[in-house]
C-alpha cells in the first residue's frame, strides 16, 4: 500500500489527508500542538467558550464535499445554518447599515441608510460575479504553476478577459469609481482583509471576494468554528488516518533530490508522498535546511496579522449580531500605518464576533462571548506588550463611544493573542494570517505552488501557498495539491 505523511493538521492538512486517504494511501498526520486545526480551534474560560481563530464559515460545500468523497453524510457529523444577517456595520457618526443575506432586503437597506439606488450597487454585484465566474477556473481549480491548466477551454477564456479583472487598479479605487457613496465604499474596501491586504494596494480583481460572501452566504455551524476541524478530524480517524497529535515535525528526508519521509522529535517514518500543511516559509527554513529556498517567494510582503481580545461579557447587546464592523474614520490610514510604518494608527476599525448569538450555550445567561479582532502588522520586532495594552484602552474607548455602554466592569473573563503569541502557537510567520499579502497586482501567481518544482514526491497545501488563506481556500489548496499527486 502506497504511504503518504501529512506534516500539520490544520484544516487543508486534514482534508489532504482525507483525499489521499481515498485514493489508496496509507495517511499518517503528524502534528506539533496536542489538538487539530491549528487556527481553527477553540477554547473556553469560564463559562465561555471561544472559536480562537476563523470566525467565518462560507462556501461549506467545500467541506462537505470531503464527506461525501467517503460515501458520508456531513449532517451525520456536524451541523450548521445560513445567517440571515451577514453582518452589522457601525460608524463613529451613527450610521449603521444591517447586511442582510436576503439581496433584496440588502438593496433596500442600502438606499434606505445610504441613499445609494439599488440598481448602482447591483450593477457593481453582477460585475463582481463576472470576475468571480471566469477567474474560479484558473485561480481555484488547479495549480497555476503547470502548463495543462492554461491548456483548456475555460482557462483560455479567463485569460482572455483579463481586461474585466481591473487588476490595474487597486480595489478601493473600483469601488470608489463604481459604488461612490464612502460608507458603502468603506464596506467593500475591508473585504481585502479577508486576505490579510490593503484595499489601496491590492488589485480591483478582487471584488470577487465579497461575491463569495454575498453570493453564497455565511453560516455558523452548531458548536462553534471548531466543529469543522472536529467532524473533519473525526472522519478522517474513521477512514483509517493516523494521528500523531503532540508529536513535532523536525526534518523532511531527502534522499537523490525526492522526498522520502520525515524525522521527527520521536522516530524517522519513511513514506512515498511528504504533504506540508506548514506556513511555507517554516517548511523550508526548519525542516528542509539543506535545500535552497525560493528566495523571491519566501521574501515576499507578510500579510496582515491582529491582536485579539477575548472577552467574557457579563450582558446582552441587542444590536449586535454574529458579525459586527465598528469602522475607523480614516481607513487610508489605518492600512497606511499596518502596511507602511509597521505600526497601529490612533484609530482602527474593531471586529466583534458573538457566537453566542447563535450558540447559546457558548456564554453564561445574560452573557456573551466577544471575539475582538484589530488588524495590525506581522511581527517585525514590535512591543505588543505594550501595544496591546494601548490598543484594550482605545478598542474599549470605541466600543464605549458607538454603544453607548461602560465595557470595563462588564468584562468577567479575558485573554489576548498577539501577532507573537499568534507565530508561537500556530508556526505563522511573523504571525502573518495568510502568509503572504496580496498587495501587488501579481499576488495571485507569485504564491509558492502546491508542489515542489525541485525535489520530487514533496507537496504543499494551507493558506500560506496557492490559491491562498482564509478556510474555503485552504480546502481547496489540498484538492489542488492531491490532484496532482498520482
Amino acid at each position: 500500500m502506497k504511504t503518504a505523511i501529512v506534516i500539520g493538521a490544520g484544516i487543508g492538512g486534514i482534508a489532504a489527508a482525507l483525499r489521499l486517504s481515498k485514493k489508496g494511501y496509507r495517511v499518517t498526520v503528524f502534528e506539533d500542538n496536542d489538538y487539530p486545526g491549528g487556527k481553527l480551534s477553540a477554547f473556553k474560560m469560564g463559562e465561555y467558550r471561544f472559536d480562537a481563530g476563523p470566525s467565518l464559515f462560507t462556501m461549506p460545500q467545500f467541506v462537505n464535499e470531503l464527506f461525501e468523497l467517503h460515501g458520508e453524510k456531513a449532517s451525520d457529523f456536524f451541523t450548521y445554518k445560513k445567517k440571515k444577517i451577514a453582518c452589522e456595520y457601525f460608524w463613529e457618526d451613527k450610521t449603521r447599515v444591517t447586511a442582510y443575506a436576503d439581496p433584496k432586503l440588502f438593496l433596500e437597506e442600502v438606499q434606505n441608510k445610504l441613499g445609494v439606488k439599488a440598481t448602482l450597487l447591483e450593477k457593481y454585484l453582477q460585475r463582481a460575479k463576472k470576475k468571480f465566474d471566469l477567474t474560479a477556473p484558473l485561480f481555484l481549480d488547479q495549480s497555476l504553476h503547470k502548463l495543462k491548466g492554461f491548456l483548456n477551454t475555460k482557462t483560455l477564456k479567463a485569460l482572455i478577459n483579463l481586461n474585466l479583472y481591473e487588476i490595474n487598479q487597486n480595489l478601493h479605487t473600483v469601488n470608489a469609481l463604481q459604488l461612490k457613496e464612502p460608507h458603502l465604499v468603506q464596506m467593500y474596501d475591508r473585504f481585502a482583509t479577508y486576505n490579510g491586504s490593503s484595499p489601496f494596494q491590492t488589485p480591483g480583481i478582487m471584488t470577487m471576494v465579497q461575491h463569495l460572501e454575498q453570493e453564497f452566504g455565511t453560516f455558523i455551524p452548531e458548536g462553534g468554528m471548531e466543529q469543522i476541524t472536529l467532524s473533519l478530524y473525526t472522519l478522517a480517524k474513521k477512514k483509517g488516518v493516523t494521528f500523531h497529535m503532540g508529536e513535532k515535525v523536525n526534518q523532511i528526508l531527502l534522499d537523490k533530490g525526492k522526498a522520502i519521509g520525515v524525522k521527527t522529535e520521536k522516530k524517522i517514518l519513511k513514506s512515498d508522498i511528504t504533504l506540508s500543511n506548514m506556513d511555507i516559509f517554516p517548511t523550508y527554513k526548519n525542516l528542509l535546511k539543506n535545500t535552497k529556498p525560493p528566495d523571491r517567494i519566501l521574501s515576499q510582503e507578510r500579510s496582515s496579522s491582529a491582536v485579539i481580545f477575548y472577552w467574557g461579557i457579563q450582558r446582552k447587546f441587542d444590536q449586535l449580531d454574529l458579525h459586527n464592523i465598528f469602522f475607523s474614520k480614516d481607513y487610508k490610514a489605518e492600512f497606511e500605518a499596518i502596511f507602511n510604518q509597521n505600526k497601529i494608527s490612533e484609530d482602527f476599525t474593531v471586529y466583534v464576533n458573538i457566537t453566542s448569538k447563535d450558540i447559546p450555550t457558548d456564554a453564561p445567561q445574560g452573557g456573551e462571548n466577544w471575539f475582538v479582532m484589530i488588524n495590525t502588522a506581522a511581527d517585525h520586532g514590535q512591543d505588543w506588550e505594550k501595544i496591546k495594552n494601548q490598543l484594550r484602552e482605545k478598542t474599549i474607548a470605541k466600543l464605549n463611544r458607538i454603544l453607548k455602554t461602560n465595557l470595563n466592569p462588564l468584562i468577567k473573563e479575558e485573554e489576548v493573542l498577539t501577532p507573537s503569541l499568534i507565530q508561537q502557537k500556530t508556526s505563522s510567520h511573523m504571525g502573518a494570517l495568510y502568509g503572504s499579502s496580496s498587495n501587488d497586482m501579481m499576488a495571485a501567481f507569485l504564491r509558492h505552488p502546491n508542489f515542489s518544482s525541485k525535489i520530487k514526491n514533496l507537496y504543499f497545501c494551507g493558506g500560506t501557498v496557492h490559491p491562498g488563506g482564509g478556510i474555503p481556500l485552504c480546502l481547496l489548496s489540498a484538492k489542488i495539491a492531491t490532484d496532482l499527486i498520482p
